[in-house]
């Protein structure tokens, strides 16, 4: 079987322009599947260890994590507030309970509230107001 690079670099290349953590393409006899970390051809996983995009997670201060993490509980869009223009749910330096709403995840037109794991302060907010998240994506840090 041949393998299509020019195929794979424009899945690549939709992956990152997008935002995305998977892509799959199917044509005929052939599937591939690409994902951030591993290129998958007809269920044959090629490993695929992008050293420089390593060493800009590991840079970047805004992967670190230094406090407690509230992630998304589904894939979907995360808002900041109940409707636009509304006050946000949280603020860098809020201090939060457990239970309160730190975001809305809107997924098949289903507003899903999510809530805050534990108490504290808010440190980081990681996800801008409607953007595309995934599930267990760090949504905000609290210290």
């Amino acid at each position: 079987m041949k393998i299509d690079k020019k195929i794979i670099k424009e899945l690549t290349d939709c992956l990152n322009e997008f935002n995305l953590s998977e892509l799959e393409y199917t044509e005929k006899d052939t599937k591939i599947k690409v994902s951030k970390n591993n290129v998958s051809i007809n269920n044959q996983t090629l490993t695929n260890t992008n050293k420089e995009s390593l060493n800009q997670k590991v840079n970047n201060p805004k992967t670190i994590s230094l406090g407690i993490e509230v992630k998304s509980p589904i894939i979907g869009t995360a808002y900041h507030a109940p409707e636009p223009g509304a006050k946000k749910f949280v603020e860098i330096g809020k201090k939060i309970k457990k239970g309160d709403t730190v975001m809305i995840v809107e997924a098949m037109k289903t507003m899903n509230h999510v809530p805050s794991t534990s108490d504290g302060i808010v440190k980081q907010i990681l996800v801008s107001d409607g953007q595309p998240v995934e599930f267990d994506q760090v949504l905000i840090i609290l210290e």
